[in-house]
């Protein structure tokens, strides 16, 4: 690990070499106490001028040439839109640009106020890019004193006509607290030199009106998470721009909070959960926002007086590998943990997680040497398997954050390391990872702790089921444009991959803005061993009397899905949907139903019992004892502001075909039972088909649902009740897990993930020799023509699994 700079290096530094940072540890105060006053300021204001430059330097990046590519048309293009932006500025009373008024003629708090703000929002970071233009090199317009000049005229506008000391704050808080502060601070950065003091003097006081002290006085409300470090980073920027040093150290003390694992409300959780709005899992979102944020904020103080010195700070960097990378998978950032930015135009889930591998990067350069390789080694992998949107391609990266990738993927010292193969539960926010190294795959479930959907700012109108057992995945080299390629505006809202749903229709927004509706469920969660996994929910549809218990067990190459329990007095079908997957704007691929090949027509449908089904290119499907299958072929055609008041009204078509079983309208304790094998062959699908022994389907009912693969030595069960399945009986309602090894060895993995669970039995009825370790919670264990464990108060492990290693004879 590197030790902190001096006071005396880092001056002597500048900006540049600031790059090189490191995990927080202790800043060297060398001297300070000894100067005398006049000294003392002059390096006071010295600190603050090295301060500028590191984030000139972190904000404008370093390092790469802008002569060559993807620079140099980066540059061109930021040359260009800032142009734009210049010849169209209009300063006028109520807008700086014509098409952004935020002149607001009933100026108060509610969303229709919003749009107000945020054209004030937009109007700074517009003035931001033109400062950016000005500041790069190979733009056009570098050191373009025109275009300098209108950006000035553009802040005093601002100043002058809505964001000062006088005006009452409207519309959306984020865009007053957030958004307006880091824009403004950031070009007061870029273009210090020319503004005057004055100047300087005024965007600061007007920063203090609307992110004052206050702001973060308190860890509640607005100000936890991801927008506790946003409001952090504005407040350190302006006491850098304005040489406030108790602003800084406010600010820097106000991290504090963050760093702790969190066992209700926003935060990370220990098992690696991100949640923000108290309610939503949204690593893809707000979790990445914190992730850069303190990233960069790291960097910034490193070595200064104000480094980050927290020892919680340091616990951090385990999210990298606990929360972060389980949901990238080749590239993309799962949509599952994006709350409601997965309807937002020209966004995707590759280009969610293009910033996050880049503040991964960042990271890394600070950690320790072994964390850092194997970081950068993972990015890597990431950036070279992402053939549909390669961040170095796409167009999406910031200048910077390119630079950082481009080096990483021209060092030749570094090896791409491939996809893991493990499981990961995140009881504190509902969804599971399974990652094999051919395949990979992401659900989403809802309880009440987790809500079924977000919708805010007119954004996510439709994404009703998303908590509701959705079973996102992609194939083996194939498949990552899956959910990228204009999925969110033309697939049926009904018919997400892997849900059981009522068709009773809902509004749009249905439960309101941010109202993060949640069913009153309590058993969701799973089990897992880190190779295999048993999950389950207990689903109720939202704003629906439909009851539904869903099972996944997640092997090498398949997830098993079984449902039960299936009830509804809606009024309406439910259904389950075995897959919906996206074929493109013309997509044709092969669909066999029990091996015979199906019509292409769009609109094509048909309804029989089946045994095994393959979309060619996409996965197989297996029925154990056949099912009555719906399918459908069809192109199905939205636009984004169907489901994003934001969104384009550009009409896009894509077609689909869709599997489903449909349980009838009003159910009464329907079941389903599916194999999904993503990316296998016809074959090895027919082949699974034909096995009648590969699965062992040992209870499937309102009470449990459990299976076992022998081949494997697995065996999974949600008990939803006390009971037994097959050769495992439990005491209370538990999920548990059994992996046979074949080195003799067993692993018991048990979770309580309705919290309930004070005391369990639980018997296996297996020979066992003896026990290898068990969880503290086991208090004690019988072995010999059968093991009995006794467990103590689970319900305050929060759906945590507890595991027993045996020995078997």
């Amino acid at each position: 690990m590197t030790t902190a700079w001096s006071r005396r290096a880092l001056l002597a530094t500048g900006g540049g070499a600031a790059l090189a940072l490191g995990l927080p540890t202790a800043a060297s105060a060398t001297g300070s106490a000894a100067l005398p006053t006049s000294a003392a300021s002059a390096t006071a204001a010295d600190e603050f001028a090295a301060l500028r430059a590191k984030w000139r330097d972190l904000y404008l990046g370093t390092g790469f040439s802008p002569t060559t590519e993807p620079f140099k048309s980066k540059l061109a293009d930021l040359g260009i839109q800032a142009s734009g932006f210049l010849s169209t500025i209009a300063p006028a009373r109520g807008s700086l640009w014509p098409d952004l008024v935020y002149l607001d003629p009933e100026p108060d708090t509610d969303t229709e106020s919003f749009n107000f703000s945020a054209n004030m929002n937009t109007g700074y970071n517009r003035l931001r890019t033109m400062a950016e233009a000005y500041a790069q090199p190979g733009t056009g317009v570098t050191g373009d004193t025109g275009l300098r000049d209108a950006v000035i005229t553009g802040l005093d506008h601002l100043y002058a006509d809505v964001f000062n000391e006088s005006t009452a704050r409207y519309g959306n808080w984020w865009n007053w607290q957030i958004g307006a502060p880091q824009a403004l601070m950031d070009t007061c950065v870029l273009l210090y030199d020319a503004l005057s003091d004055a100047q300087r003097a005024n965007y600061c006081n007007a920063v203090d009106k609307f992110l004052p002290d206050s702001a973060v006085g308190s860890y509640t409300g607005t100000s936890t998470g991801a927008n506790r470090v946003d409001l952090c980073r504005g407040m350190i920027l302006r006491g850098i721009v304005g040489a406030n040093a108790a602003k800084v150290a406010l600010a820097v003390d106000a991290l504090s909070p963050v760093f702790p694992y969190v066992t209700t409300g926003d935060g990370f959780y220990p098992d690696g959960s991100f949640v923000q709005h108290t309610s939503i899992p949204y690593i893809g979102g707000y979790g990445a926002v914190l992730n850069d944020g303190l990233g960069r904020l790291f960097a910034l103080l490193r070595g200064s007086t104000w480094e980050i010195t927290d020892p919680g700070s340091r616990q951090f960097l385990d999210t990298i590998d606990a929360a972060i990378a389980p949901f990238i998978y080749d590239g993309l950032m799962m949509d599952n943990v994006s709350g409601r930015g997965i309807t937002r135009v020209g966004a995707s889930d590759h280009t969610r997680a293009h910033g996050v591998m880049a503040s991964i990067v960042l990271l890394g350069m600070g950690a320790g040497s072994e964390e850092n390789a194997r970081w950068r080694a993972m990015v890597k992998g990431w950036l070279q398997r992402d053939y549909y949107a390669p961040a170095l391609r796409a167009g999406s990266l910031s200048l910077v954050n390119t630079a950082r990738l481009q080096t990483l993927l021209d060092d030749t010292t570094v090896t791409a390391s491939p996809e893991p193969a493990a499981h990961r539960v995140f009881h504190n926010m509902d969804r599971a990872t399974h990652r094999r190294r051919g395949w990979g795959a992401g659900l989403s479930m809802a309880s009440e702790r987790i809500a079924h959907y977000e919708f805010g700012n007119g954004e996510n109108k439709r994404g009703w089921h998303t908590g509701a057992g959705w079973l996102q995945w992609w194939g083996d080299g194939a498949g990552l444009e899956q959910y990228s390629d204009a999925y969110w505006p033309t697939v049926d809202p009904y018919r997400l991959p892997g849900i059981t749903v009522s068709r009773k229709k809902l509004a749009d927004g249905q439960g309101g803005a941010w109202a993060n509706p949640k069913p009153g469920t309590k058993w969701v969660g799973g089990t897992g061993d880190g190779e295999f996994g048993t999950t389950g929910q207990h689903l109720q549809g939202l704003a629906s009397t439909m009851h539904a218990r869903k099972s996944w067990f997640w092997l090498d190459d398949c997830v098993v899905c079984l449902g039960s329990g299936i009830t509804s007095a809606d009024g309406a079908a439910v259904e389950t949907v075995v897959d919906n997957r996206c074929l493109g704007a013309s997509g044709t691929q092969r669909l066999l139903l029990d091996g015979v090949d199906q019509p292409a027509t769009q609109g094509w449908t048909t309804t029989r019992t089946t045994t095994w089904a393959h979309l060619d290119r996409h996965a197989g499907y297996v029925f154990p004892g056949g099912t009555e299958l719906h399918a459908l072929r069809e192109e199905r055609t939205g636009a984004w502001k169907d489901i994003n008041d934001g969104g384009t009204t550009t009409p896009n078509t894509r077609r689909y075909v869709t599997l489903w079983k449909d349980h009838g309208t009003d159910p009464a304790d329907s079941s389903y039972a599916y194999i999904l094998m993503p990316g296998a062959s016809s074959k090895r699908t027919a082949d699974r088909a034909a096995d009648t022994g590969w699965l062992q389907i040992l209870a499937n009912d309102a009470g449990r649902t459990g299976i076992r693969v022998p081949s494997i030595g697995f065996t999974g069960v949600n008990f939803w009740a006390a009971g037994t399945a097959g050769k495992v009986s439990a005491s209370a309602p538990v999920c548990v897990q059994i992996h046979e090894k074949r080195d003799g060895t067993a692993t018991i993995s048990v979770s309580d993930p309705s919290r309930t669970v004070t005391g369990l039995t639980l018997t296996w009825k297996r020979p066992v020799k003896s026990v290898l370790s068990k969880a503290e919670t086991v208090t004690g264990v019988q072995t010999g023509s059968s093991v009995t464990m006794t467990f103590g108060d689970l319900s305050r492990s929060r759906g945590a699994t507890h595991t027993v290693r045996v020995r078997v004879r």
